[in-house]
């Protein structure tokens, strides 16, 4: 048996493109022989997994699942749209969606829980579809949302099949009040939220730093009219009131219908259940958000996927 020494590994590594532990697993598993080891990593699928790790991943689709007062979003990226519409993708995503209603939003403890039927964990399975698929993907993100009663309601923008889309949405209403009544303004605070795109639930939960940011932008501008710093203070704290208006969700203009505050709403809902409402929460995907996405045209795309 051939030690596995540290330049073995490297060396490996430097033969396949799989990861580090990966390489020092599959000598540990073959005695220290390298050809034997690539062997076992082409059969494990990470040689080719790994080959395809550097390509951007930005489309793919966004997962929902909920039941009862818990709810959960995951995000599975993949290369291009096309494996969206693949059924095993679809099933995958799904599947790790229930998963995280268990498991919660932690990615790692998502990718080492195991993947029904399979024998796999949910990491080992996507392993395993890049290596089928011949696609990167990526187990992006995932957020869970609980609330002690109430109800959490979902809701999928553009969805491609029922639960999986490109914009989904929680929203988690602490509530003893009547569950129907529940869902639906549930459903429709989420449907906002899908589009108003708020960054905080209110306004004590808005970033120190955001705040500060804004105050330093709108009292520059106010400088610029030349009044006394007690008015400069005033222009600034009214400006303010559009920033809350803009980033917070109870702040906000329900979309719905163009005039309430979504504050306003959340008390109609409470008269609607017969028990106080809180908003408690809510969550928002939008699929591809914050990656930098290679430019291309549709042909290239076809053909990059032809050669593969």
């Amino acid at each position: 048996m051939a030690e596995v020494t540290a330049a073995l590994v490297k060396e490996l590594r430097e033969k396949t493109g799989a990861g580090m532990m990966d390489c020092k697993r599959a000598l540990a598993e073959t005695q220290g022989d390298l050809e034997g080891a690539v062997d076992w990593l082409r059969k494990k699928g990470l040689a080719a997994a790994a080959k395809k790790a550097g390509r951007v991943a930005s489309e793919g689709l966004v997962g929902v699942a909920v039941k009862g007062n818990a709810g959960a979003l995951v995000e599975v990226n993949a290369e291009t749209d096309f494996v969206a519409r693949n059924e095993t993708f679809q099933n995958y995503v799904r599947t790790v969606a229930q998963i995280a209603l268990d498991k919660g939003g932690d990615v790692e403890t998502l990718k080492a829980a195991p993947f029904p039927g399979t024998g796999r964990t949910v990491g080992e399975e996507l392993t395993h579809m890049i290596a089928t698929i011949g696609e990167n993907m990526n187990l992006r993100r995932a957020q869970r949302l609980t609330v002690s009663k109430g109800a959490v309601a979902a809701y999928m923008h553009s969805a491609l099949v029922p639960g999986l889309g490109k914009i989904g949405v929680l929203v988690a209403l602490d509530s003893p009040g009547t569950s129907d009544a529940l869902a639906a303004a549930g459903r429709s605070l989420a449907m906002h939220v899908a589009a108003a795109n708020p960054r905080y639930l209110d306004t004590a939960s808005v970033d120190a730093k955001d705040l500060a940011r804004e105050r330093d932008v709108l009292r520059e501008q106010a400088k610029v009219s030349g009044k006394p710093d007690a008015i400069i203070d005033k222009m600034v704290e009214g400006r303010l009131k559009k920033f809350y208006e803009d980033t917070v969700l109870l702040e906000q203009v329900y979309v719905v219908d163009g005039e309430s505050k979504v504050a306003k709403v959340v008390e109609a809902a409470a008269k609607d259940s017969g028990a106080p409402v809180k908003l408690a929460g809510f969550a928002r995907f939008a699929l591809g958000e914050g990656i930098e996405k290679e430019a291309t045209d549709f042909a290239a795309e076809v053909a990059a996927v032809a050669k593969r």
